[in-house]
């Protein structure tokens, strides 16, 4: 079973230290440019974590994600009538193409199949 991890952004003095910070989690993206580091943390462990990688010598701040906190499910959605008329009108042009394609592809195996029997005659 996955273990649920939360995210953590941690600001470094300088990007060769962020090996150091393997580990605390798993490290996910190291930005050499702006010196942070973005990781994963087991959710369990973050309140024992967080404080060790503020004492680090070479962290200057860690911040958490909030991203967890923030819904997925919107339970007011409606759907956008242009949307679904878009949507319909784009696969009623994709079913008429394939058709055509597919009645196209018999008419020419058939006159195929005439072409070979006036040959072998």
């Amino acid at each position: 079973m996955r273990q649920k991890r939360l995210g953590v952004a941690v600001w470094i003095k300088n990007p060769r230290v962020a090996r150091n910070l393997r580990k605390f989690g798993t490290i996910h993206y190291v930005s050499k440019r702006l010196n942070y580091v973005s990781m994963y943390v087991d959710a369990e462990q973050i309140e024992q974590v967080v404080p060790q990688m503020e004492r680090l010598h070479y962290v200057l701040k860690v911040e958490r994600s909030h991203r967890h906190e923030i819904p997925t499910e919107y339970n007011n959605a409606k759907p956008d009538k242009a949307k679904e008329f878009d949507y319909q009108l784009e696969k009623n042009q994709l079913m008429a193409l394939a058709e055509s394609l597919i009645s196209d592809n018999n008419a020419s195996a058939k006159s195929d199949e005439k072409k070979e029997r006036s040959v072998s005659i």
